[in-house]
């Protein structure tokens, strides 16, 4: 089980010194302006919000192995929907979380009035279409169901992997935010809307599902080996992101975490651990 990271009594005198200091006009101050106009005290943990997997073991890994080396201190809270992280971290109760793609916070920042930027892009997670009652995309036939994420991106973008491979026709244009209703040709098959994280336990009742590459990996599913078929990788807009209140990208601890999310050491654990069904897409989120 994950502890939380406490300041021992070396490191909150170490932090009294430091503010002694910057009193007294020093130019070694460790803290930076945060969104809020306060200031953030570098020695405090740095406290991220993660979806399970990969995520939060991504970042046990740099927390174990890359922070301490880099003078960082990190603590993972995990959470299990794709809503919460977003609100604890516009609330201040996170640093920063870790969990979505870009089209998915720009739909949440849209309807939520909230203020949470990308900082840097670490890994995909291929969407995949799964199923226990077919071997073959090719035995996908008319009267049978399939289920799909109900949240706009996720639902836009697994109907375009099912595009793609002809089993709907879209309207076209409509690109990532299609829906149900976008659907011009539905080939015979029947659709089933379900928040993306009970996905997989629906594939028992279905006779395919559309599921998201972390809650596949959690339901004990290999993207890179069972899924029917893969999104492609190249040109992919929806790599995970670490992200952040508005006004608090140059805190230094963020920076620190953005760059060691981005090293050689996290490539290869992601490489080595995930086997193809993450993959390592790091860089600058696109504007």
């Amino acid at each position: 089980m994950r502890k939380n990271i406490k300041l021992t009594a070396l490191a909150a005198t170490a932090a009294a010194l430091t503010l002694s200091l910057s009193a007294c006009g020093s130019s070694s101050d460790p803290s930076s302006t945060k969104a809020d106009g306060g200031k953030t005290d570098e020695s405090k943990a740095l406290v991220v919000a993660a979806s399970p997997t990969p995520h939060a073991d991504i970042l046990k890994f740099v927390q174990d192995n890359l922070a301490a080396k880099a003078g960082l201190k990190l603590e993972v809270k995990e959470f299990t929907d794709y809503v919460l992280p977003n609100t604890a971290t516009q609330q201040g109760q996170v640093d920063a979380n870790y969990f979505q793609h870009v089209p998915y916070l720009d739909d949440f920042n849209k309807k939520n009035g909230t203020d949470i930027v990308p900082v840097v892009n670490v890994h995909l997670e291929p969407l995949g279409l799964y199923s226990k009652k077919v071997k073959a995309l090719t035995d996908i036939k008319a009267g049978q169901t399939i289920a799909v994420p109900n949240d706009p991106t996720n639902e836009g973008r697994a109907l375009q992997l099912l595009a793609a491979n002809n089993l709907i026709t879209l309207k076209e244009g409509v690109g990532t935010s299609a829906k149900l209703s976008d659907i011009t040709d539905k080939k015979g098959l029947e659709f089933k809307e379900l928040e993306a994280a009970t996905v997989p336990r629906a594939l028992n009742d279905v006779d395919a599902a559309v599921i998201n590459g972390n809650y596949a990996i959690e339901a004990k599913l290999v993207p890179a080996k069972d899924a029917l078929v893969l999104e492609k990788a190249e040109g992919n807009p929806y790599a995970n992101i670490l992200a952040v209140k508005k006004g608090n990208e140059n805190d230094p601890r963020i920076q620190k975490l953005a760059k060691l999310l981005n090293s050689d050491e996290v490539k290869k654990f992601i490489d080595d651990t995930y086997e193809g069904s993450v993959i390592p897409a790091f860089g600058k989120p696109a504007s």
